[in-house]
C-alpha cells in the first residue's frame, strides 16, 4: 500500500484523531467468550460479522409474532463512574430491554448493544459487556452483537454511553396487551431490586442536596452500590408463569413509577386500586423521599418504589400463581384490584 505525505512532511493516522483500532480490535477478542456463555438455539455465527444471524423457532409457533424493544441506561451512568462500579451496568441495560418485551409476552431471542465513549478503555468497556452478557444469561437471550464508537469530541474524557435492544417472539394468539383485564381481576406486584434504571437524575440531585457522599455505610452497603443494585430481570419466572396461568395484563413499571405504567394496559373503562401498604418498600425509597423532601405523587409518577412488574390476574388463579412467581424467585404479593372506572376518569387510585 502506498503512503500519502502532506507536503509539509507530517503524516496524519486515525490514532492521531483519538480513535485507536488496536483497542476496538482487542476489545472484540474479549467479548467472545462472553457471548459465546449466552449461545441459544438460532444463533448462527459468532461475533465479527456485519451482521448476526438468528434461525427463528418457526417449528415451534404457527404465527410468530416478532416484539422488539430498546432502551439505555440514563444517569445512572454517572454513578457508575463515580463509584468505579460498571460491571453490573451492563445488566440493567439488557434489563430494560426485556423486560418490555416480556411484558407482551414474548420470549427474549437475542440482543444487541452499543457503547459510545471518547476513548477506549479496554479495560472498562468489557467490564460494562461482562455485566451485558450476565444480563443476557439472566434472561435466556442470546447476546449476538453490538457496536463500540470511540467519538473524541463528541463525549469527554472517560465518558461513555450505553443502548441496546432485544428481539422476541410470541404466537400471536397468546400476544398480552391488556384487552383481557376487566373488573374483578386481581393485581399481583412483583418487587424491585430498587430504583432500577429510572429517576436517576432526580435521584442525582438528592444526593447533591443531601451532600450525603456516595461512600457513606447504608445498610451495610456504600449508598453508591445501593444505588447501582442492576436493575431485576423477570423474564425466566414470567414465561414460567404463561405456561400455566392465562395473563391478562403485564405492566413492567418503568419511567412514570405505576402512576404513569398501568394505565398503558389498561382498558378505558378499567381503574386500578393500590393499596399503598400491602408491599414493604425498600429503605432507599424512603432515604431518596426524606432527603429530597418529595411528595407520594411525585415518587409513585418518578420510581416503582418497590414494585417492578405488575402481573394482572383473574382472582381464581391467584394461589396458584403466587405459587409459581415465588417458587421462581419473585417476591410476589398482591397490591390491588381492577375496578369499573370512576366518574373522575382516574385509572390508579391508591389508598
Amino acid at each position: 500500500m502506498s503512503s500519502n505525505k502532506h507536503p509539509t512532511g507530517e503524516s496524519l493516522s486515525y490514532r492521531d484523531a483519538g480513535v485507536n483500532i488496536d483497542a476496538g480490535a482487542q476489545l472484540v477478542e474479549n467479548i467472545k467468550p462472553l457471548a459465546a456463555k449466552t449461545h441459544r438455539p438460532g444463533v448462527m455465527a459468532g461475533l465479527g460479522g456485519f451482521g448476526a444471524l438468528f434461525e427463528l423457532p418457526l417449528d415451534k409457533y404457527r404465527q410468530p409474532i416478532l416484539v422488539s424493544g430498546t432502551d439505555g441506561v440514563g444517569t445512572k451512568l454517572l454513578l457508575a463512574k463515580q463509584t468505579g462500579i460498571h460491571d453490573t451496568i451492563g445488566i440493567d441495560l439488557v434489563a430494560m430491554c426485556v423486560n418490555d418485551i416480556i411484558v407482551a409476552g414474548a420470549e427474549p431471542l437475542f440482543f444487541l448493544d452499543y457503547l459510545a465513549t471518547a476513548k477506549l478503555d479496554v479495560n472498562l468497556a468489557t467490564e460494562v459487556i461482562k455485566g451485558i452478557s450476565k444480563g443476557c444469561e439472566l434472561a435466556g437471550a442470546a447476546l449476538v452483537g453490538g457496536e463500540t464508537a470511540e467519538m473524541p469530541g463528541m463525549y469527554q474524557q472517560d465518558d461513555y454511553d450505553l443502548a441496546g435492544f432485544s428481539v422476541g417472539i410470541v404466537e400471536k394468539e397468546n400476544v398480552i396487551d391488556g384487552s383481557k383485564v376487566s373488573a374483578g381481576d386481581v393485581l399481583v406486584g412483583l418487587a424491585s431490586s430498587g430504583p432500577h434504571s429510572n429517576g436517576y437524575s432526580l435521584i442525582r440531585k438528592v444526593i447533591e442536596k443531601s451532600g450525603v457522599p456516595l461512600t457513606a455505610d447504608f445498610n451495610g452497603k456504600t449508598l453508591g452500590e445501593t444505588l447501582l443494585c442492576p436493575t431485576h430481570i423477570y423474564v425466566k419466572s414470567i414465561l414460567a408463569l404463561l405456561e400455566q396461568i392465562n395473563v391478562h395484563g403485564l405492566c413492567h413499571i418503568t419511567g412514570g413509577g405505576l402512576l404513569e405504567n398501568l394505565p398503558r394496559i389498561l382498558p378505558a373503562d378499567c381503574s386500578t386500586h393500590i393499596q399503598s401498604n400491602a408491599w414493604k418498600r425498600p429503605a432507599i425509597f424512603d432515604w431518596i423521599q426524606e432527603q429530597g423532601a418529595i411528595s407520594d405523587e411525585e415518587m409513585y409518577r418518578t420510581f416503582n418504589c418497590g414494585i417492578g412488574m405488575v402481573v394482572i390476574i383473574k382472582e381464581t388463579d391467584l394461589d396458584k400463581s403466587l405459587d409459581i412467581l415465588n417458587q421462581s424467585g419473585e417476591s410476589a404479593t398482591v397490591i390491588g384490584e381492577v375496578e369499573t372506572v370512576k366518574a373522575d376518569g382516574e385509572q390508579v387510585v391508591f389508598s
